[in-house]
């Protein structure tokens, strides 16, 4: 990754230079030998005054190109954009995959969008409004609506004829779907279908006709696996009558991928691990509420501790175990926790009942280890086996309290409708604390009289 950054520094130096020194024709070969990827990352790299020259030499193709492959955040790439002006930017919108046109005109004030949708051609406009007008996170909002389909009289020669002829245009040409008479999807042909066949064969006699799609408003989450679950290229979005409405190629998929990661770990960290460029000032305020929320929480187990003031002052020595046991159970109640997102997001064939009863299984597994593990070190090491006896039991209580609360929790969340990624780490582990004090008094103070004074 360093050599990756270096090079791409001192591309950006080169190309720079080329730009100051008005070598003009220099620079747009040796930007265009670049990889889409490389130039989308060089170009937003770019100091802005060498880029205003730039979008000017540079074509629409390789503009679009450009915008295409950006992998920053939306709202930059919308900046990059508006730095072109009106006339220029709606030419490379227009070249774009619909999708990513979609996408990013949806992160612009609607004033800016009708601007843009103005200087369209009506055909284009229309397109990009219904595209636009699907909800954010499901099929129809990642769609592309530049696929192969054919009619399903046509034979492999008149198909591959057509597919020379499209393939410029469509985001994905590793499938070909096929349509009836009523412009319904009947079957889908791969690339690899079409070039090992006669070229007088009827496609109706390779036409896969088992075809997996989905709607317009299918979440996202859910495409994502289907596509991950048969190692679709791409995916069919239909209407309610099996009309094609688009595609979902496998680099959308990957970005929902990504994002989806992204959300479930900015629940389990309770901060948004997305902006990581983020101001100091900005990253601040942004954790300040949880952490505030989270203090409250703590309050409450500080307020417990003190509770037990007298049972300390008797022994002393159980103040000594108080973080080793909370910290523990905080730990066991995260893993669970990661564990019960992740059934969740992957859609888990056990059903829930044996998912529960599994985890209260590897709770008690993993209580009573570490219960065990405890008593060993704490009664070899104090001399007191009471004392081992009793932290352990409490250890082992807390550890199996955290695990099953780490499960519960975010599925009781996911049940009520919301993101169990919200059940965060910091929110388990602070719950674990205030569990695992509780515990742990309460069964010391069942075996106090044999540790008074240690």
């Amino acid at each position: 990754m360093a050599d990756q950054n270096e090079q791409r520094y001192q591309t950006i130096q080169f190309l720079s230079d080329l730009l100051h020194s008005g070598q003009d024709a220099e620079f747009i070969e040796s930007f265009e030998s670049l990889h889409d990827f490389e130039m989308a990352q060089v170009y937003a790299d770019l100091p802005e005054q060498f880029r205003s020259v730039a979008w000017r030499l540079l074509s629409i193709d390789i503009l679009a190109r450009v915008f295409d492959n950006l992998d920053s955040d939306e709202a930059d790439i919308v900046r990059l954009l508006q730095e072109l002006p009106p006339q220029r930017g709606v030419l490379v919108l227009q070249e774009m995959y619909a999708d990513n046109e979609a996408d990013l005109l949806q992160e612009m004030p609607a004033r800016v969008v009708a601007t843009y949708l103005s200087l369209m051609s009506k055909s284009e406009a229309d397109t990009v409004r219904k595209l636009i007008d699907y909800d954010e996170q499901t099929a129809g909002s990642l769609m592309s609506t530049e696929y192969l389909a054919v009619e399903e009289d046509l034979h492999v020669d008149e198909v591959m004829r057509l597919v020379k002829k499209q393939a410029l245009e469509a985001e994905s040409i590793s499938y070909v779907y096929v349509l009836d008479f009523q412009k319904q999807l009947a079957g889908v042909i791969s690339l690899r279908d079409l070039l090992t066949h006669p070229d007088n064969l009827a496609v109706s006699e390779i036409t896969n006709d088992r075809i997996i799609s989905v709607k317009a408003g299918d979440d996202q989450e859910d495409v994502a696996q289907i596509v991950a679950d048969y190692n679709f290229l791409s995916i069919p979005v239909t209407d309610d009558d099996n009309r094609l409405l688009g595609v979902i190629t496998v680099d959308d998929i990957v970005d929902v991928i990504d994002e989806e990661a992204v959300e479930d770990y900015s629940g389990l960290a309770a901060v948004n691990v997305s902006q990581i460029n983020d101001t100091p000032w900005h990253s601040a305020i942004k954790r300040i509420p949880w952490l505030i929320a989270l203090l409250v929480l703590g309050m409450a187990t500080a307020t417990l501790i003190s509770s037990y003031d007298g049972l300390v002052k008797q022994a002393s020595i159980l103040a000594a175990f108080i973080s080793l046991i909370t910290g523990t159970a905080g730990n066991a109640g995260t893993q669970a926790l990661a564990l019960a997102v992740r059934r969740i997001a992957v859609g888990s064939e056990n059903s829930g009942w044996k998912n529960f009863v599994s985890e209260i299984v590897a709770g008690i597994i993993v209580g009573i280890a570490t219960g065990l593990s405890v008593f060993v070190i704490v009664a070899i090491w104090k001399q007191n086996s009471i004392l081992g006896f009793a932290v352990g039991i409490a250890m082992a209580m807390a550890i199996i309290v955290a695990n099953l609360a780490g499960y519960l929790i975010p599925v009781l969340i996911d049940k009520m409708g919301f993101d169990p990624a919200v059940a965060s780490g910091p929110f388990i582990t602070t719950l674990s604390d205030l569990t695992s004090v509780l515990i742990y008094f309460n069964v010391a103070q069942l075996f106090i009289s044999h540790f008074v004074g240690s």
